[in-house]
């Protein structure tokens, strides 16, 4: 009795969620990222990258799903994780509107030249 009491006040004194495990630091540290790639919202497309912001994407929707499959359960990693791969995903969005639009905009202009045009 004494020792199963022992572990019950030894596990509510060190939560598996505490400033002393790396399940408390990685998503403080992680949103950091996010901030990042919220920050890119005001780059010009031009200047956004398709390989970084997939990667990005990648990694916090499949560590999106890890966190809520390992034990214990990470949910504030979770969620960093899926914010991330949100901000990845509409950048990822940005720039595939920008690169239709310059297309629409190459056709349009191809379209003007008249076929005899040498």
């Amino acid at each position: 009795m004494a020792t199963q009491g022992a572990a019950t006040a030894s596990k509510a004194l060190n939560p598996a969620f505490n400033p002393k495990t790396v399940h408390f630091w990685a998503p403080v540290l992680k949103w950091g990222l996010v901030i990042a790639g919220i920050s890119d919202f005001y780059r010009p497309v031009e200047d956004l990258s398709v390989n970084q912001n997939a990667a990005l994407t990648a990694t916090g929707l499949i560590w999106t799903r890890w966190c809520l499959i390992i034990k214990p359960k990470n949910y504030p990693l979770a969620a960093v994780n899926f914010f991330l791969g949100t901000v990845g995903a509409v950048q990822l969005s940005r720039i595939f509107l920008h690169h239709r639009k310059l297309r629409q905009q190459a056709t349009l202009v191809l379209s003007k030249i008249p076929p005899n045009a040498s």
